[in-house]
C-alpha cells in the first residue's frame, strides 16, 4: 500500500514536467507576393515563434491577398479571419492618427534604425490605438520618393493637375495640398492604373517598383529621401490569449524593437538594391534634387506636420512631446533624417 502511494506521488510530481502544450497553429496574411522581402520575412518569424516555443506553435504565411484585401487586414487580425497579419495604416486614413508621424516627410533616413526607432516609440501609444489586437511590431521600408510615367517632379509645383497614387493617408494630403488629385489603390494595382492612365504617378521604393512591374509603366524618377511608409504586425488577441504562458513568451519575444529592425533591414536592402535595377534598364530618367530644391520640398511639406498633430491630439496624444520622442527614438537608432 505504502508503495503504491509513493508510486503515486511520484507520478503527480513529474506530470507536469512532462505536460504539453496544446498546438497552436497560425494563419499568417499578408497583401504583398510571394517574391516580396515581406514573404521570408513572415516565413522566418514564424520559424522563430515555432522554435521559443518547443515546437508547438506552428504557422503558415497567405501571400498575395489569398485571405482578404490589403485594406482589411487590420480587421482581419480584428476579427480572428487571421491570426497574424500585416498592415499598412496609412491604408486608412483618419483610423490610427498617432503612428502616421512616421510618415510625415525627410525625417526617417534608414530602414533598419528608423524600424527600431519607430517601434520602441510607437509600444505605449500602440495600446491604445491598436487596442483591438494585440501589437506585435513596427517597421518602415527605405526612404522612396515619385516614380512618373508623364513628366519629371523637381518641385512641389509640378505636381499641380495630376493624378496620382500615394503611398498613404500623409503623402495624400501633400498631394492635394500641391494641387494634385489622389487615386487611391493598394500596391498590387498600381501598375494598372498608372499604365490606363487613371494616374500619372505614384510614390513607391525602388525595389517594389521593380516587383510590381511599375518601372514598365513608368519613365522620371525622383531619387530623394522623400517619405517612408509605417507598416505593422497586429496579433488577434483571443488567439493569444488563449496561449499557454511558455506560448505567449515565445509571440513576446518575436514581438520587439530588436524583430522590428531585423524586419526593416530585411526589406531596406531589397528597396535599396532596387535603384540599381532601374537603372540597368536603361529607359528611365533618374535625378537628384539640388539642396534649393530640397529646402523648396521641405518648406511646401511643413503643412503635414500640424495636420498630423491636429489628428493626434484628438486622438488623446499631446503632439508635441510625442514627435519630440519620435525624433529622440530615430536619433537613437541612428536613423534621424537631417
Amino acid at each position: 500500500m505504502r508503495k503504491a502511494c509513493l508510486a503515486l506521488l511520484l507520478a503527480a510530481s513529474v506530470t507536469p514536467a512532462f505536460a504539453q502544450d496544446k498546438t497552436v497553429d497560425l494563419k499568417v496574411s499578408h497583401w504583398v507576393p510571394a517574391s516580396h522581402p515581406l514573404q521570408k520575412s513572415l516565413e522566418d518569424w514564424v520559424a522563430a515563434v515555432n522554435k521559443d516555443s518547443g515546437g508547438t506553435i506552428t504557422g503558415k504565411v497567405f501571400p498575395a491577398q489569398q485571405l482578404g484585401k490589403a485594406f482589411d487586414h487590420y480587421d482581419m487580425a480584428r476579427d480572428g479571419i487571421a491570426d497574424v497579419t500585416y498592415v499598412n495604416p496609412g491604408y486608412q486614413p483618419g483610423r490610427f492618427p498617432i503612428i502616421g508621424a512616421g510618415e510625415l516627410p525627410f525625417l526617417i533616413s534608414d530602414a533598419k534604425g528608423g524600424s527600431e526607432g519607430l517601434d520602441a516609440w510607437y509600444r505605449k501609444y500602440a495600446e491604445k490605438e491598436m487596442k483591438d489586437v494585440k501589437y506585435c511590431l513596427a517597421f518602415v521600408h527605405s526612404p522612396s520618393s515619385f516614380h512618373s510615367r508623364t513628366k519629371k517632379i523637381v518641385m512641389p509645383e509640378d505636381v499641380k493637375g495630376m493624378k496620382i497614387r500615394p503611398a498613404h493617408a500623409t503623402m495624400a494630403n501633400f498631394v492635394t495640398s500641391l494641387g494634385g488629385t489622389n487615386v487611391q489603390s493598394s500596391a498590387p494595382e498600381v501598375r494598372d492604373i498608372i499604365e490606363r492612365g487613371v494616374a500619372d504617378a505614384v510614390t513607391f521604393p525602388w525595389g517594389s517598383l521593380v516587383l510590381f512591374g511599375i518601372d514598365k509603366v513608368t519613365k522620371y524618377d525622383m531619387d530623394a529621401p522623400l517619405y517612408t511608409t509605417t507598416f505593422v504586425f497586429v496579433m488577434n488577441k483571443d488567439k493569444y490569449n488563449a496561449m499557454s504562458d511558455k506560448q505567449k513568451a515565445a509571440i513576446d519575444k518575436n514581438c520587439s524593437t530588436e524583430m522590428a529592425g531585423v524586419v526593416g533591414e530585411h526589406w531596406g536592402k531589397f528597396e535599396d538594391a532596387g535603384i540599381d535595377k532601374v537603372k540597368a534598364e536603361g529607359s528611365h530618367e533618374i535625378y537628384k534634387l539640388t539642396p534649393d530644391q530640397t529646402a523648396a520640398w521641405k518648406k511646401a511639406a511643413e503643412p503635414l506636420v500640424k495636420t498630423w498633430a491636429d489628428g493626434a491630439k484628438k486622438a488623446g496624444a499631446d503632439p508635441d512631446a510625442a514627435l519630440a520622442e519620435l525624433k529622440a527614438s530615430l536619433k537613437k537608432y541612428n536613423a534621424l533624417a537631417e
